[in-house]
Protein backbone atom coordinates (compact mmCIF):
# COMPACT_ATOMS: atom_id res chain seq x y z
CA UNK A 1 0.00 0.00 0.00
CA UNK A 2 1.06 3.57 -0.62
CA UNK A 3 0.60 5.41 2.68
CA UNK A 4 0.49 9.21 2.83
CA UNK A 5 0.09 11.84 5.52
CA UNK A 6 -2.15 14.84 5.34
CA UNK A 7 -0.53 18.13 4.38
CA UNK A 8 -2.22 19.49 7.53
CA UNK A 9 -0.30 17.12 9.80
CA UNK A 10 2.09 19.04 12.00
CA UNK A 11 3.14 17.78 15.35
CA UNK A 12 6.55 19.31 15.61
CA UNK A 13 8.19 16.02 14.71
CA UNK A 14 5.57 15.32 12.04
CA UNK A 15 4.52 12.13 13.82
CA UNK A 16 1.18 13.09 15.33
CA UNK A 17 -1.16 12.22 12.55
CA UNK A 18 -2.87 9.45 10.71
CA UNK A 19 -1.89 8.10 7.35
CA UNK A 20 -4.20 6.88 4.61
CA UNK A 21 -3.82 4.48 1.71
CA UNK A 22 -6.35 4.22 -1.09
CA UNK A 23 -7.56 1.17 -2.99
CA UNK A 24 -10.26 1.00 -5.66
CA UNK A 25 -13.05 0.61 -3.11
CA UNK A 26 -11.66 1.33 0.36
CA UNK A 27 -9.53 3.73 2.34
CA UNK A 28 -7.16 2.32 4.96
CA UNK A 29 -6.28 4.49 7.95
CA UNK A 30 -3.44 3.93 10.43
CA UNK A 31 -1.63 5.72 13.22
CA UNK A 32 1.63 7.15 11.93
CA UNK A 33 3.30 6.50 15.29
CA UNK A 34 2.46 2.80 15.15
CA UNK A 35 2.43 1.81 11.47
CA UNK A 36 2.90 -1.90 12.19
CA UNK A 37 -0.37 -2.06 14.10
CA UNK A 38 -3.72 -2.77 12.50
CA UNK A 39 -5.26 -0.32 10.07
CA UNK A 40 -8.92 0.66 9.92
CA UNK A 41 -10.54 0.12 6.52
CA UNK A 42 -13.67 1.99 5.41
CA UNK A 43 -15.46 2.30 2.10
CA UNK A 44 -14.37 5.19 -0.09
CA UNK A 45 -17.87 6.79 -0.04
CA UNK A 46 -18.02 6.59 3.78
CA UNK A 47 -14.60 8.20 4.06
CA UNK A 48 -15.69 11.02 1.73
CA UNK A 49 -18.74 11.72 3.94
CA UNK A 50 -16.50 11.72 7.03
CA UNK A 51 -14.05 14.20 5.47
CA UNK A 52 -16.87 16.54 4.40
CA UNK A 53 -18.19 16.46 7.97
CA UNK A 54 -14.78 17.27 9.41
CA UNK A 55 -14.40 20.21 7.04
CA UNK A 56 -17.54 21.74 8.58
CA UNK A 57 -15.88 21.70 12.02
CA UNK A 58 -19.05 20.88 13.99
CA UNK A 59 -17.09 20.89 17.27
CA UNK A 60 -16.46 24.67 16.94
CA UNK A 61 -19.56 26.33 17.36
CA UNK A 62 -23.17 26.77 18.20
Amino acid sequence: MNWRKSTYSDGGEGDTCVEIAESATHIAIRDSKAPARAALSVSAPSFAVFIEGVKQRPWQGA
